[in-house]
């Protein structure tokens, strides 16, 4: 494990990092042995040692779910609700199958999120920002840049897809087509786990997505470059996702751990498959939402593609635990709160570690 200087301007390195507008991919190409201070992790809970880079038990899988027949085969579309629920439960985590998105589309979509990443530095500077409201495409490294703790090894492209998608000539040309294809498939894919999850809460099929639990869709284009020193760097910190569902592309150089008994396991690369999970807004803690993470790598780049799904910030509606489901016996754990104050409080605590749950739980830790 690396050592950092304490005595080191952090302010002044952060801002010099962000005005060069070159992500973490600009740092890479110039060859460097070492990683910047910003870089260095010296947060226990993000610390890869061995024992979290390889399974302890082997048994200790992401469940991986089916989803064809599930349209016209009612035993089959029980039988993987009944799956989605369990590994809901128990993992908060789930691969998906057979989910109806072409292949050459998740291809096309990953390399279109290459071609962003990897061209001259010029070009993507036109797209940099650290602010994302009013806009539809941004480019940026670390959103918690300068609230976050430590900087991680990774650049970004966001896109806001709905409810207000952005016009054409917003969106680079290099993931142009392709992001506005993808988007149409990836939303088609959530309200079907949606439906799933409602069914399997014992609700109307439509009930998450009627209470606008797929309102926004956000897709989040990820470049993690080889890193020099990936027992020293992280490349996404350890965090819980801010959304109801997010549906996740990710590559061969796979990475992707979760936290699941007091471990972190790995989530296998499935060619073809997507990666689910569930967010803070679907949990009384029942489902879970929990921590995941991404450990840099000296191998790369890892390229993801993360779709995220939420009632959008100007939605007024109060959320909590839903009132159908909540008895004397499963009596609510949250307060209800807006999209807009459960964010403020989330974006403040810049994926320190905590869960940002705890703050409105009705009784906290």
């Amino acid at each position: 494990m690396g050592t950092i200087d304490y005595n080191y301007d952090r302010k002044s390195e952060l801002k010099q990092f962000d005005e060069a507008k070159l992500g973490v991919k600009g740092l890479a190409d110039t060859g460097l042995s070492k990683v910047p201070n910003i870089f260095i992790n010296h947060q226990d809970h993000n610390r890869v040692t061995n024992k979290s880079s390889s399974n302890p038990e082997p048994e200790l899988t992401v469940p991986i779910i089916d989803l064809a027949g599930i349209e016209n085969n009612p035993d089959i579309f029980k039988k993987v609700v009944d799956e989605i629920w369990e590994a809901c439960e128990e993992w908060g985590f789930f691969q998906v199958i057979n989910h109806g998105i072409p292949k050459q589309v998740m291809d096309e979509m990953m390399a279109g999120v290459r071609r962003f990443h990897e061209e001259h530095p010029e070009e993507k500077m036109k797209h940099y920002s650290r602010e994302t409201a009013g806009k539809k495409f941004v480019y940026f490294s670390n959103y918690y840049l300068y609230t976050g703790p430590v900087t991680n090894w990774r650049d970004t492209t966001w896109a806001s897809m709905a409810p207000y998608p952005p016009q054409p000539e917003e969106v680079p040309i290099a993931c142009r087509d392709i992001l506005f294809e993808y988007a149409k498939h990836v939303t088609k894919v959530g309200d079907t786990l949606l439906q799933l999850i409602s069914t399997g809460l014992g609700l109307n099929p439509t009930h998450l997505k009627d209470i606008d639990c797929a309102q926004e869709l956000m897709i989040l284009g990820n470049y993690y470059p080889p890193c020099p020193e990936p027992d020293v760097a992280i490349g996404l910190s350890k965090h819980a996702d801010n959304d109801v569902l997010t549906i996740l592309i990710q590559d061969e150089v796979g990475q992707l751990q979760v936290w699941h008994q007091n471990d972190w396991i790995d989530v296998p690369y499935v060619p073809g498959a997507l990666v689910i999970n569930t967010g803070d807004l679907l949990t009384n803690d029942k489902m879970k939402s929990v921590y995941h993470r991404v450990p840099a790598q000296k191998i790369g780049p890892r390229i993801s593609v993360g779709s995220f799904l939420k009632p959008h910030l100007s939605n007024p509606r109060l959320y909590g635990p839903i009132k159908e489901l909540t008895t004397e016996e499963n009596p609510p754990i949250y307060r209800e709160t807006t999209m807009k104050d459960y964010l403020s409080h989330y974006y403040k605590t810049g994926q320190d570690g905590r869960h940002a749950l705890d703050e409105f739980k009705l009784e906290k830790p």
